[in-house]
């Protein structure tokens, strides 16, 4: 005999169970393009990406490189064919605005870290413009625990939160310009065009260490990366204030991120044997050189003169003829 406990259960078990209402599936849909944000302070770059991927309705999304959520400026985000040459800005140059607090030195090496020791300042105008010439060219700079770099499958940002430090190698980069904006005492703010690589919060601290008084980044706003400018840039607000049908137009083509490659223009036979995978025999061509190739109806995307004098496909975009020539 059945229990009664044991009865209700089983009647329980074959009650069918009540279904809340169906999971609506997003359908997102195919963009191809650039924007060009200006990210906001506090807001992460993977943050913004996926609300500008939201707006757009973008089935593929990207990042051409990350901004620290402290700092702001110019993010390009990629959507769709787009992703294949975001490689192309994070090898670029770049140019940022950054704020440094002289007399504090913190754990991270920027504002939002944990303050480890105070000083006095007493720093002329002349002195530091003196310091700043010792980082102009080609400089040697030991990368912040408090970055993405990775040491045994494990980001140093992950070691410095635990309270680890770890060696790091001196790496070379090449400050192009370095510029002293404003200069208040304790405080002053350059304009610094970089080579990849460069860590603008180290650069902050050895200025600081060079002056025997510390220092770290206060704030940071990029402002140019390769042929991109701020100045171009839209907020995220601005993209949610223009309506769904026109947010596509504030996205560049597709070619916009390979557009300091010289044009080579194929007719349609040469286009087609391209997108196919072929290597073709033309003439003119210098060999290692890339191109942005076209056929006759647009972008193709980017080839690569071989040894032998015959061109290669590098990376194609999934369809030919998407993106408009953007030769400046």
């Amino acid at each position: 005999m059945t229990s009664a406990p044991a009865a209700e259960a089983a009647a329980g078990a074959a009650r069918p169970k009540r279904k809340g209402p169906p999971q609506r599936k997003i359908i997102r849909r195919v963009v191809d393009g650039v924007l060009l944000l200006d990210k906001p302070q506090g807001v992460s770059s993977n943050g913004a990406l996926q609300t500008a991927r939201r707006l757009l309705n973008a089935a593929k999304a990207g990042h051409t490189g990350t901004l620290d959520p402290m700092a702001s400026g110019l993010l390009p985000l990629t959507f769709g064919e787009a992703t294949k040459f975001s490689q192309m800005l994070l090898d670029a140059d770049k140019t940022y605005e950054a704020v440094v607090q002289l007399g504090v030195e913190t754990d991270s090496g920027d504002a939002e870290g944990k303050v480890l020791a105070s000083s006095a300042v007493a720093v002329e105008r002349s002195a530091l413009e003196t310091v700043l010439e010792r980082f102009r060219g080609q400089i040697e700079q030991v990368p912040p625990m408090y970055s993405a770099l990775k040491r045994d499958g494990k980001a140093l940002y992950e070691y410095a939160r635990e309270g680890i430090e770890l060696e790091r190698e001196a790496r070379r980069v090449t400050i192009h310009a370095l510029e002293l904006l404003e200069f208040a005492g304790e405080r002053f703010t350059i304009r610094v065009h970089c080579s990849k690589g460069t860590y603008i919060r180290s650069l902050a601290m050895d200025i600081g260490a060079a002056l025997g008084c510390g220092a770290h980044l206060a704030a940071l706003r990029r402002t140019v990366i390769g042929a991109f400018d701020l100045s171009a840039a839209v907020t995220l607000e601005a993209l949610e204030a223009t309506g769904e049908g026109a947010r596509d137009t504030l996205l560049a083509p597709v070619d916009a991120l390979v557009a300091g490659f010289p044009v080579l223009r194929l007719d349609a036979e040469a286009a087609r044997g391209l997108l196919q995978g072929r290597t073709l025999a033309l003439d003119g061509g210098q060999p290692g050189a890339k191109v942005r190739a076209y056929g006759p109806d647009g972008f193709l995307g980017l080839a690569q003169w071989q040894d032998d004098g015959r061109l290669a496909a590098r990376r194609l975009i999934a369809t030919g003829g998407q993106g408009d020539d953007v030769s400046t």
